[in-house]
């Protein structure tokens, strides 16, 4: 998920450019199975019903296997590899359906991606169906089928913990404020920056958030306010999610430079003030005092760029998810 976040995002997490990834959000579940080396079960309720399915995928890290010094046909070389979706539960491999097949060398090890998003997506549309996957490796020897000739890493082992298996889902948020977010804090937590620890919801504004971050930059620039020389202009606006109690839950970035706009819109509006052709009509009427009721164009962001969070949710899965119009990377008169 780091290798995803850094392949969409800068160290800042602005994105680099659009259409690097499938979708908007990209969930990681880690396999529920500590013991069965063949059962691998995805806890995917955290999937919010109004996502729409991309691509999933089903990553494995296979295990080398030690080669032994009697000599090997080619045959020996490799095994077949199948991933089944199980269709009873309690671990129950009778009843099984192919979805994957391919064959692997046995001396090598690394990760193993099969897609699965058909069968996913039957689960995300009916929860009961998920009893997880099934994984076999056999070849054929001169001594018959051989079974259970590589492994695949479980998370039972803590040496293994980076190579633990993973349900990574590309999705669509389909939400009209889906890009939104503020911490789950009660007040209380508020209050207390550092003991705010938890999760986006998705659904709510950032609007206690926004107005408590927007007191300081306007308080410190107000001495600037009083000129009516200072045309509308960018300037910088740090967040620490630190300081913001935020850190306990995003993991990257611990920051970034959102920007805000601030300066006069008087006019002349010159072409460096970015202004709509409104904004210069209400210049005028302003500047001429024709009405009481009109006042100065505001200085506001004309351009937005999207930023890349990658936090916990509440079951601490693992998120890389892309927010819309974070970055003020230009202002103007409106």
């Amino acid at each position: 998920m780091v290798d995803l976040f850094n392949k969409v995002a800068d160290a800042n997490g602005i994105t680099r450019a659009s259409g690097l990834l499938q979708g908007d959000v990209v969930r990681s579940f880690e396999d529920r199975v500590h013991v069965d080396h063949h059962h691998f079960y995805f806890d995917i309720s955290a999937m919010e019903r109004s996502e729409q399915m991309l691509k999933a995928e089903f990553r494995v890290f296979k295990l080398k296997k030690a080669a032994h010094r009697s000599r090997r046909s080619d045959t020996q070389h490799f095994c077949k590899v199948e991933v089944y979706e199980l269709l009873e539960g309690e671990n129950k491999p009778q009843k099984k359906h192919l979805i994957a097949s391919r064959l692997l060398s046995l001396y090598t090890e690394g990760w193993e991606v099969f897609n699965v998003t058909q069968t996913v997506s039957k689960w995300v549309g009916n929860s009961s169906s998920n009893h997880g996957f099934w994984i076999t490796a056999t070849h054929v020897s001169s001594n018959g089928m051989k079974h259970d000739v590589v492994t695949f890493a479980k998370s039972q082992s803590t040496l293994q913990e980076s190579r633990n298996a993973l349900l990574v889902l590309f999705t669509n948020s389909n939400k009209r404020r889906s890009h939104s977010f503020v911490p789950s804090a009660t007040k209380s937590e508020a209050n207390h920056p550092a003991k705010s620890s938890h999760v986006p919801d998705d659904t709510a504004v950032m609007e206690s958030s926004s107005a408590s971050l927007s007191r300081r930059p306007r308080a410190a620039a107000a001495p600037a306010a009083r000129s009516p020389l200072a045309g509308c202009h960018r300037r910088e606006l740090y967040v620490d999610f630190h300081a913001i109690g935020w850190s306990g839950w995003i993991i990257h970035p611990s920051g970034y430079n959102a920007f805000y706009c601030r300066g006069s819109c008087i006019f002349p509006l010159g072409e460096s003030l970015n202004a709509t052709n409104h904004a210069t009509v209400q210049s005028i009427v302003y500047t001429l005092k024709l009405s009481q009721d009109v006042s100065m164009p505001c200085c506001v962001p004309d351009e937005l760029k999207s930023l890349n969070l990658l936090y916990f949710d509440d079951k601490q899965n693992v998120i890389l998810k892309n927010y819309k119009d974070m970055v003020a990377t230009r202002c103007g008169c409106h």
